[in-house]
């Protein structure tokens, strides 16, 4: 009988089994104080939602935790879809979520279009943050991916700060949980440090990101801290004020690859001011960037299920060596374990904003961000002046970016970063809610044990 309601017991409270992550200073934590390193895989087998498969996710699933990761990366979802089976295997597995809120027709900047933050993008990122709050492995939202790529681009950095804003101020009118939002940036060397430094300044911390990071791939072969560049990268974070990590990393030439970069991320180097790292990607594709595969290549014109551009997207994954274990020998020796957050006590302030820089960073720091709806062209002498006028909300603007068949720009890092393509040929089926949101799986499991545990309890007195 005691066996009984011990089963009734852990079923009730098998939900608490992974500690939801929050952010203080410039350090992750999980409620139990402990700080938290990020260790992920960007993970996104088909272009439209991959956490819609569950048997397909807890296969995946058990193999990251043998690998030794803790995160994964998703850059596309479908809000209406039902997540609960994959965010469930992957919180058994130990395994946080970090999700692109945007969508192919929703990126703030895009292609050469003015940059804009609309009504209609607004509500896509709502119902991105509406499906997902409730699962405690999701440990933060991107409000966007690699949207800056030269100087000239620097204006729409007000745009994702606008974004960033406005979800922070969304999340709080829902009562939804703090879960921080940030943003993934190519590291390209004409915008260091300004966009790091843009997205944390100023004095309130409403329209500053909850944390910032770096889509990087300079570390290539045989190089060093110094040689790679990391150590200029750890120099313009070293006094950063919140939350910084690599949400991209992995340089694939020469092969195979060595992962080296991941003893000074989390060695003594970086592991004070970096918060970790997500390696991309999961899936061998034609870039070359996989840890594992599904089947061998396929022909590239097939359209047989689950085999987009000749490679298969589903199945039992293999380990590609000895890439998949040379990451996972990094990761097994790698283990800080930071600061305690009750010994912890933030120090930094907001960096200062970058000043407007011809070619370089045309923004001006002082200038208010844009209200939702805003048009580009308003706000373009308001952010390049010296000195910008007070804001006022615009007409909303009808969002007419195209639909893209790749989820970012390539960086202009030292290395190459990946092409990044997700084909928009492939539709999975998902089951659909009718615009109502999916029950959480937290209630649904607190109610069977609940359930469980008043028969067992009621079976005891009788």
């Amino acid at each position: 009988m005691l066996r009984l309601l011990f089963t009734a017991l852990a079923l009730a409270c098998h939900t608490l089994a992974i500690s939801p992550i929050h952010v203080k200073g410039s350090k992750l934590f999980t409620e139990g104080g402990s700080q938290f390193f990020v260790k992920g895989i960007a993970y996104q087998l088909v272009e439209d939602d991959p956490l819609v498969n569950t048997e397909q996710c807890k296969l995946d699933a058990a193999l990251m935790q043998e690998l030794g990761a803790n995160s994964i990366r998703v850059y596309h979802v479908e809000p209406n879809a039902d997540h609960d089976g994959c965010m469930r295997a992957f919180a058994d597995a130990g395994i946080y979520a970090w999700i692109d809120l945007d969508t192919f027709d929703t990126y703030i900047y895009f292609d050469g279009n003015p940059p804009r933050w609309t009504q209609t993008m607004y509500k896509a990122y709502q119902k991105v943050m509406d499906a997902f709050h409730t699962y405690d492995n999701v440990a933060g939202f991107f409000v966007g991916n690699e949207m800056l790529t030269v100087g000239a681009d620097s204006t729409a950095a007000a745009y994702v700060k606008a974004a960033a804003r406005d979800m922070k101020a969304y999340r709080k009118k829902m009562g939804y949980r703090e879960i921080p939002v940030g943003y993934s940036a190519a590291d390209i060397a004409d915008l260091r440090p300004n966009l790091q430094n843009y997205m944390a300044c100023g004095s309130d911390s409403t329209e500053a990101l909850d944390f910032y990071s770096l889509n990087a791939y300079e570390w290539c072969g045989e190089t060093t801290y110094e040689e790679s560049g990391y150590n200029m990268l750890q120099e313009n974070a070293s006094d950063y004020n919140i939350p910084i990590f690599f949400s991209e990393t992995g340089c694939n030439t020469p092969s195979p690859r060595t992962f080296d970069d991941q003893t000074a991320i989390f060695g003594d180097e970086m592991a004070d001011t970096w918060s970790g790292s997500i390696i991309y990607e999961w899936i061998e594709e034609a870039n070359n960037y996989g840890l594992i595969s599904y089947a061998a290549p396929q022909d590239p014109t097939a359209t047989a299920s689950n085999v987009v551009d000749g490679f298969v997207r589903a199945g039992t994954p293999t380990p590609i060596s000895p890439d998949f274990e040379n990451l996972s020998n990094h990761w097994a020796t790698l283990n800080p374990t930071g600061v305690s957050e009750n010994a912890y006590k933030p120090s930094a302030s907001p960096p200062p904003c970058p000043t407007f820089t011809s070619g370089m960073w045309e923004v001006n720091g002082d200038a208010p961000l844009p209200t939702i709806g805003a048009k580009a062209a308003t706000f373009t002498s308001d952010l390049t002046s010296s000195n910008p006028t007070k804001a006022s909300p615009q007409t909303t603007a009808k969002s007419d970016v195209a639909s893209a068949s790749a989820a970012s720009s390539s960086s202009t890092s030292s290395a190459a970063a990946p092409t990044k393509a997700f084909p928009l040929s492939l539709k999975r089926q998902v089951v659909i809610f009718n615009g109502e949101k999916p029950e959480s799986p937290k209630s649904k499991l607190f109610d069977v044990g609940m359930m469980a545990l008043t028969m067992v309890i009621a079976a005891v007195v009788l």
